[in-house]
């Protein structure tokens, strides 16, 4: 069952990324509050999705992520809390290394790095390109 929600957040992720290139921007400005708004609806579902799939993997048996030193041992509301600032730091770029990946837990982080870093030059350049076609 957790293994199918996988699959699940998995494609919501996917589905998310290509919604960028699917949406229409409604402003007439470069820049605008909608474009802000996508990026935070995006920034939102990414650090959500990445949460579940540490938490999924981790519940699992699968150990993808360190504990932090506060974690109660087996307790599913601390693996929550873990896994969703271990996705936080890690797509906004701030990783201060209380809760660090391991094993295939570093591939998935460094996925999910490259899509922080990469997703704010995407809305910049959808942006740029659909002011262009005005």
């Amino acid at each position: 069952m957790d293994y199918a929600f996988l699959g699940v957040v998995t494609a919501v992720l996917l589905g998310s990324i290509t919604s960028l290139w699917t949406a229409s921007v409604q402003a007439t400005h470069r820049l605008s509050l909608d474009s802000l708004w996508v990026l935070v609806q995006w920034y939102g579902t990414m650090l959500l999705g990445f949460a579940m799939i540490y938490m999924i993997l981790q519940a699992n048996g699968h150990h993808v992520f360190t504990p932090s030193p506060s974690s109660a041992a087996g307790n599913r509301l601390s693996m929550l809390e873990d896994s969703l600032y271990l996705s936080g730091m890690t797509l906004l770029s701030v990783g201060y290394g209380d809760v660090t990946p391991v094993g295939i837990g570093r591939w998935i982080a460094i996925a999910e790095a490259l899509l922080g870093y990469i997703m704010p030059a995407v809305i910049v350049t959808r942006t740029v390109f659909d002011s262009d076609r005005r």
